[in-house]
């Protein structure tokens, strides 16, 4: 395992977010607003809490909304600017760092997560990375990605982000079965994408955050389609665990779920109980009943 600094993150958002049709038909799904931040915005604004550089996107066609969000955009900045408006200016400015490098990359044929990270390979060299799913919403003090970060400089290992799940959910997940528990830091032993409830060795549910080892990419080029006839992250970190320490983190924070309705919902009325424009008259709202 590698020793250096985790500096690069893939986040793939080539998929059609079928779920959210017919809005997004027209709308990538990452770019839905919780308030006023789209999904997309919060995760890289994780990664950069963690001291990321490099962030991949494996996006398709349909995801130039994406490019430009990452984009300058001179007259309005200038606009804020001029009026004063450096609430607004300044997370823009933070997206558009110096120390923050963009990279997009397309996904030819929708095959599945692990070959959306596949795509990104010859960006990712010979580094270990990380990778985030934009659809999981994370709130933490610290960041979940930090932590995992520490983590890895901790263990020198691949590490998995996971939660606990209710039985009836584990076939939304890949559960991982682990053969060293402790607290919050498990050493994994297999992990089984979606598999049927009542069948389930565990219910510790991976999370869209994960720390890899590149010596992942070998293993996806041999992995063959699974679940959905789609080439599998998880099947390949099965098999990676078979040879080396890969580790669960269960996380501190609160995951929302924004690739399905209701947990898009959630993490609507989670965020605007703490936003400074809306919490106050919001609360209101809530407490009335009145919607």
């Amino acid at each position: 395992m590698h020793t250096k600094n985790i500096k690069k993150v893939v986040i793939p958002v080539a998929g059609f977010g079928t779920r959210f049709l017919p809005a997004s038909k027209s709308i990538p799904k990452e770019m839905f607003p919780i308030i006023d931040k789209p999904l997309i915005h919060f995760a890289v604004e994780e990664a950069i809490h963690a001291g990321i550089e490099d962030v991949i996107f494996v996006i398709s066609r349909s995801k130039n909304s994406v490019v430009d969000y990452f984009d300058r955009a001179p007259e309005l900045e200038v606009e804020l600017e001029k009026k004063g408006k450096k609430n607004l200016l300044n997370p823009l400015k933070t997206m558009l760092g110096n120390k923050i490098n963009y990279f997009f990359v397309r996904q030819k044929k929708l095959a599945g997560v692990g070959d959306a990270v596949l795509c990104a390979e010859k960006l990712i060299k010979d580094d270990p990375f990380a990778i985030m799913f934009p659809d999981d919403l994370i709130k933490s003090k610290i960041g979940c990605l930090s932590s995992m970060i520490q983590v890895f400089n901790d263990t020198i290992s691949s590490v998995v982000a996971v939660e606990k799940v209710l039985k009836r959910d584990v076939n939304k997940y890949g559960i991982v079965t682990c053969k060293r528990k402790q607290d919050r830091l498990s050493e994994i032993s297999s992990i089984e994408e979606k598999p049927d409830p009542d069948k389930a060795k565990s219910n510790l549910g991976v999370v869209g955050r994960f720390i890899l080892d590149p010596s992942i990419f070998k293993i996806l080029k041999k992995t063959k389609p699974g679940h959905g006839n789609e080439i599998q992250l998880t099947d390949a970190i099965n098999v990676l665990a078979r040879n080396n320490k890969v580790f669960a983190y269960q996380f501190d924070g609160v995951r929302y779920d924004c690739g399905s309705k209701l947990g898009f919902l959630k993490a609507t009325m989670g965020f605007a109980k703490d936003h400074p424009d809306v919490k106050k008259d919001f609360m209101k709202i809530l407490k009335k009943n009145d919607f």
